[in-house]
């Protein structure tokens, strides 16, 4: 039974963050996120969303408002691939890249959310069911500016709180001053917890090879964009060079990259995100060929929504605990044994606080 959309509309807000976050490249300074609301004839309703850092939901925006939801105006919500192909034919020039992908993944995730309401149906559960819940770890203590103290305890605290590892910021001035900061960590939380590095893709593949040698005593999980993200033959030749897993995925925005990333062996863990992707869609094609490489993926951000498409998939192996729509959502995550647990409401299972929304919105 199709069910067509008969209005779409979309909207900026700002959400402020909840605290400092830095990196080797950057500061988070704030989280623009794009909101598309579809509605479609059955009177079903879609919400779906997308995310800035910081800079670009203006363009976001204007691309939605000026070509991708005119392309979707009436077409059948219950066919998302026909959909988000009406979008690609609309955007030709303009694909690859992240306006484009941050766009379509607003839409994308409005059309998922307005089927699960008109059926019924969870997201994780529609998108496949694999598995009830995914380790999660936590990014929200390792930030770089933190010192070492404060990297400890916030380990220790995330291991208390029943998380399964955490993730560590690297890309200080020396290789020592990293190892010294993973070094004290792992002391503190023993070796059966598991530690992630991330650089946001700061080295040159000379010094992540030689970073990576400094890390490897330490038993890493994975070693997360040591190098620019569009240089998949610079990951393969130091995949090849250290036996610490390499980690990418958040700053690719299609799914052809990911593509070449699995068949050159250029990463062990494949991290794709939502938004960055292009939504829900293909996110899920992005799993599914990891998984026909035997990777796992273990998505990047966007816990509220990857929770539901991590546990959506077999391979599903790490979800990342960053808090991000606590100014306009109740919190629907549920952690319990180190877990996340998908929600089983309708449709995306983000509980969404339309007066916040409203408060915050700029556009």
């Amino acid at each position: 039974m199709s069910d067509r959309i008969t209005a779409a509309e979309a909207w900026l807000c700002e959400l402020p963050v909840e605290r400092p976050r830095t990196d080797a490249m950057q500061s988070f300074r704030a989280q623009e996120t794009v909101f598309v609301e579809l509605t479609c004839e059955s009177g079903a309703t879609g919400l779906g969303y997308t995310y800035t850092i910081g800079t670009g939901g203006p363009a976001v925006l204007s691309l939605l408002r000026a070509t991708v939801l005119p392309a979707v105006a009436g077409l059948d919500a219950t066919r998302p691939e026909a959909v988000w192909e009406a979008m690609a034919a609309s955007t030709r020039a303009t694909m690859t890249g992240a306006i484009t992908s941050l766009a379509f993944a607003a839409v994308d995730t409005a059309v998922w959310d307005a089927d699960g309401h008109r059926t019924g149906r969870s997201l994780w559960r529609a998108a496949g069911g694999a598995q009830e819940s995914v380790p999660a770890y936590d990014t929200e203590g390792g930030w770089l500016h933190l010192d070492t103290e404060e990297l400890v305890e916030g380990a220790l605290a995330a291991r208390d709180a029943g998380f399964a590892g955490v993730k560590l910021k690297v890309g200080r001035p020396t290789a020592v001053e990293d190892a010294n900061r993973i070094g004290a960590v792992r002391d503190a939380v023993g070796e059966d917890f598991a530690i992630m590095l991330d650089a946001n893709q700061c080295f040159t593949l000379g010094e992540a090879v030689r970073r990576a040698d400094a890390f490897a005593p330490f038993g890493i999980e994975w070693f997360e964009e040591p190098l620019p993200a569009d240089d998949p033959l610079a990951h393969q030749r130091l995949a090849a060079a250290t036996a610490i897993p390499i980690a990418v995925g958040e700053s690719l925005y299609s799914l052809r990259q990911f593509q070449t990333y699995a068949r050159l062996g250029a990463a062990a863990v494949l991290q794709p995100d939502a938004a960055r992707i292009g939504g829900v869609t293909p996110w899920l094609k992005a799993a599914h060929l990891a998984e026909a490489h035997s990777l796992p993926v273990a998505p990047h951000f966007l816990m509220e929504l990857h929770a539901s498409l991590a546990a959506a998939v077999p391979n599903g192996r790490y979800v990342e605990h960053i808090p991000q729509l606590r100014a306009v959502a109740a919190d629907t995550v549920r952690l319990r044994d180190g877990r996340l647990h998908a929600p089983d409401a309708p449709g995306l299972g983000i509980a969404w606080d339309r007066d916040a929304i409203a408060g915050l919105r700029l556009d």
